[in-house]
């Protein structure tokens, strides 16, 4: 018992360790090369990086395009949905419906699309709306 405690921590200092070289490295190139250090550490530092971040956890979904296809598409809850929503952004709405389809416990789920639905600042006691995303959330379990 003693012998695996003492190669956990030898394990733990010597990643602290590296990460510690890591750093000191990063801090040497800053002073040596001043801004530019960064040059060292993002591929390529001039392009639209930042104004891109995050866009490719979007565009390569696949559960995101199938909830797209879906809102856009002629099914009866599909029109109900965008009715409802009116001209809130529909793809912001299904940007948010995916990441509350993420939520693994079913009654947290159809809260959450519920809350979506509603919006800011409306009431979630309409029947209609609970209505409407009960028959969403039973839609996108067979399509998801």
């Amino acid at each position: 018992m003693a012998n695996k405690r003492e190669t956990h921590c030898n394990n733990q200092v010597d990643t602290f360790a590296e990460a510690l070289a890591t750093a000191r490295q990063m801090q040497q190139n800053w002073l040596t090369y001043g801004v530019d250090f960064v040059n060292f550490y993002v591929e390529d530092v001039d392009g639209d990086w930042l104004e891109t971040w995050g866009h490719d956890e979007i565009l390569g979904n696949s559960q995101l395009d199938a909830i797209k296809e879906f809102l856009v598409s002629h099914d009866s809850v599909a029109v109900k949905v965008r009715e409802h929503l009116g001209e809130r952004s529909l793809f912001d709405f299904a940007v948010n419906l995916d990441e509350s389809w993420r939520i693994s416990e079913p009654n947290d789920r159809l809260s959450a699309v519920i809350t979506l639905l509603a919006g800011e600042g409306n009431s979630i006691d309409d029947i209609r709306l609970l209505d409407l995303a009960d028959s969403l959330v039973v839609k996108l379990a067979e399509i998801l």
